[in-house]
């Protein structure tokens, strides 16, 4: 029987043993730089990689320049780098063509995704049963929305703020994610510009504020010398 190629086509084989359950979910978690997002997505793909599930590890813009994800606490692993133009659905169509089974979705750096893809991973979970677990910004560094988190908020089953405390300087609770040119906060130019939140990278980096001094553009006391 060839198979319907159509996006809802509900005829490809489910995926893992969600439909003795209750179905696939979408889940979304989010937070700022350094809450331990990736750090997270790793251990998620590692805790049901040992219970004898199968998933594929996707990222974008990972902080290594390359298709990994990796954490800022050491950890890494290969992943499958999203571009604007990689049908998710196609990608596991892919796989289960080459009679590989795919029950889950690890995806890092979600924010990063097109809203066509956030759809795509919809129609995985509905469809074809295929669980997704998505990690990402909430908001850039204008402080609003990324498309694709805003479409993950409005279709997640489950969005969960991650409860890993990030400081601002000032140690209040860091929410925002101030980007940092010249040694200075700017609240214009493209909304994806990669750095990431040491001082020394380069021209362009990213510092984790309260809103208080997100707001006031206040990024501490400088160091002397």
């Amino acid at each position: 029987m060839t198979p319907d190629e159509s996006a809802l086509s509900p005829v490809y084989p489910a995926a893992g043993d969600r439909r003795l359950r209750d179905g696939a979910q979408l889940k979304f978690f989010y937070g700022p730089m350094d809450c331990g997002k990736s750090t997270l997505a790793l251990q998620m793909d590692y805790n049901h990689a040992r219970q004898g599930r199968r998933g594929l590890v996707l990222t974008r813009y990972d902080r290594s320049m390359g298709a990994r994800v990796s954490s800022r606490i050491g950890l890494s692993r290969e992943a499958i780098e999203v571009t604007d133009d990689l049908d998710l659905r196609d990608l596991v169509r892919e796989q289960w063509r080459d009679g590989q089974r795919v029950d889950y979705l690890i995806c890092d750096e979600a924010c990063f995704y097109t809203v066509a893809q956030i759809e795509q991973l919809v129609d995985l979970v509905d469809v074809h049963d295929v669980d997704v677990y998505a990690f990402g910004l909430a908001t850039d560094f204008r402080s609003e929305l990324f498309p694709a988190a805003r479409r993950l908020f409005e279709l997640a089953d489950e969005v969960t703020r991650l409860q890993v405390e990030v400081l601002c300087w000032c140690g209040r609770e860091g929410q925002l994610n101030g980007r940092i040119v010249g040694g200075q906060l700017t609240r214009e130019g493209e909304q994806v510009v990669i750095g990431d939140t040491a001082p020394d990278d380069g021209d362009t980096h990213y510092q984790v504020l309260c809103r208080r001094h997100y707001r006031a553009g206040d990024l501490g006391p400088r160091p002397v010398g």
